[in-house]
């Protein structure tokens, strides 16, 4: 036995940090890419071993649901008129249920501005005191049928779209996206952010909505399907979604417009804003997604929010069950004259793209977006190709070029995430974490553990 008169060769399965520990020694290692189980119950892993066949036949017809989903515009109205449950102290924002006291900078803010603008308080002093005092009501989009980017405040008199899923009749409901920077979604508050609202909603809306009723429907599945194909993956890069929207409406826009000054208006919006398509992304995602819920026995995530200080998932087999845990820190790049220093905790509705397995689950046909949100594009291709190790099935629409047309993985298997400790990957866009400041980056991360861990063993325990 030559053990000990062998070269010693080491594989550590352990932190990184541990071999650099053996190669300062001079001592050859290598570094396993081990992960460790999300959850520490070896007994509910047995147990959705023993069921699996009953858990993979729930997961496949709630994945098919979804992905039959046929989600299309259909119409606009204002969110007190359209949104079920809509109230006029009620205000909707993004994530899993929260408390003003726990509210995060950008969310507060935003909240200041959606007062501000429905003429409630005349100034931020008067809308923070107003937000406080217990008058107002609070709700996630999400449990009203509605999905709102970043703070996703939604207040009663801002015009949403709807999107029916025409295979199933249920709808999903978003607003109206304002661009980047300075903009109540990322949590200012100032005058001009009220004034573009404002504008939104007395020139913008009609005109789309006239354009919209005219057209009956836009066919949002498709639009996505070909945005996939020309290098958008409808989360963070949305500038083909935006052109093919924007050619899809411009005509019934000239057609409907009580002028061509609005008209002209209108268009040079949507033109000059690449992320308009992204509030649509969003509603079609979710209005496919609600398509999966409630299917007993069934671990497909169908929910993932964040509302700046909690990240939220919801399954198809819990009901409305909110599993949550911290919200982290995207690694982003920095607008100049910002750090990580000044981010906001992972905040938005938006992941419910990569829910839907769009995002930074189809990252590897989006490589031009790792110049805003860093990395390469290798590293997009690894991040698409880790997501098919955890979820339920591959997409029949959505499809990756570079990857011979490989369908985008879909249905996130809280099961899978647990077992192989692979979390979701999202890209996201960066709030200043001071209410009022607005975007200061946009990265990626991955979700943070404790939301999958609890919600694989309330699911596992409820077999």
């Amino acid at each position: 036995m030559k053990l000990f008169e062998s070269e010693l060769k080491v594989v550590n399965i352990g932190l990184e940090s541990f071999r650099q520990g053996l190669t300062d020694s001079g001592v050859k290692s290598v570094q396993a890419q081990f992960r460790p189980p999300l959850s520490g119950e070896a007994a509910l892993f047995a147990k959705t071993s023993k069921n699996a066949a009953r858990i993979d036949k729930a997961n496949q017809k709630a994945l098919a649901r979804v992905l039959a989903a046929q989600p299309a515009l259909v119409g606009m109205g204002l969110a007190l008129d359209v949104i079920p449950g809509m109230k006029k102290d009620l205000i909707l924002h993004a994530g899993p249920p929260i408390t003003w006291a726990r509210m995060c900078g950008p969310m507060r803010g935003g909240i200041m501005a959606a007062l501000m603008y429905e003429g409630l308080a005349k100034n931020p002093k008067a809308a923070e005191k107003l937000a406080a005092s217990g008058r107002i009501k609070y709700a996630p989009c999400h449990e009203h049928g509605a999905v709102g980017p970043m703070a996703g405040i939604i207040s009663a008199s801002m015009p949403v779209f709807i999107v029916k899923n025409e295979a199933g009749g249920n709808y999903a409901y978003a607003t109206q996206n304002e661009g980047l920077g300075k903009v109540l979604r990322y949590g200012a508050y100032s005058p001009e952010v009220i004034e573009r609202l404002k504008w939104m909603e007395s020139a913008l809306y009609p005109t789309l909505k006239a354009a919209i009723s005219s057209l009956g429907r836009i066919d949002l599945k498709s639009i996505v399907a070909q945005a996939l194909h020309m290098g958008d993956e409808v989360h963070n890069r949305n500038r083909a979604g935006t052109s093919l929207f924007y050619r899809a409406i411009a005509p019934a826009v000239i057609k409907t417009a009580r002028d061509k000054e609005t008209a002209a208006a209108a268009l040079e919006f949507i033109n000059g804003n690449d992320h308009f398509f992204l509030n649509l992304s969003m509603a079609l995602s979710k209005a496919s997604l609600d398509a999966g819920r409630g299917v007993k026995d069934s671990s497909l995530v169908v929910v993932m929010a964040r509302n700046g200080t909690d990240f939220g998932v919801q399954l198809s087999g819990t009901g409305g069950h909110w599993f949550t845990g911290p919200a982290p820190v995207p690694d982003a790049l920095y607008f100049p004259g910002y750090t990580k220093a000044d981010a906001n905790p992972d905040i938005g509705d938006s992941a419910i793209t990569e829910t839907n397995g769009l995002g930074g689950f189809a990252i590897a046909a989006a490589p031009a977006i790792v110049q805003f949100v860093g990395g390469t594009a290798a590293d997009a291709v690894s991040y698409t190709l880790a997501m098919y190790e955890i979820t339920v099935g591959e997409n029949n629409i959505y499809k990756i070029p570079y990857l011979n047309f490989r369908g985008t993985p879909t249905g996130i298997d809280v099961i899978k995430a647990a077992r192989t400790g692979i979390l979701p990957f999202i890209d996201t866009g960066v709030a200043h974490k001071k209410a009022g400041v607005g975007q200061v980056g946009a990265g990626v991360l991955s979700a943070p553990p404790e939301p999958f861990a609890r919600a694989f063993e309330y699911f596992a325990r409820k077999l």
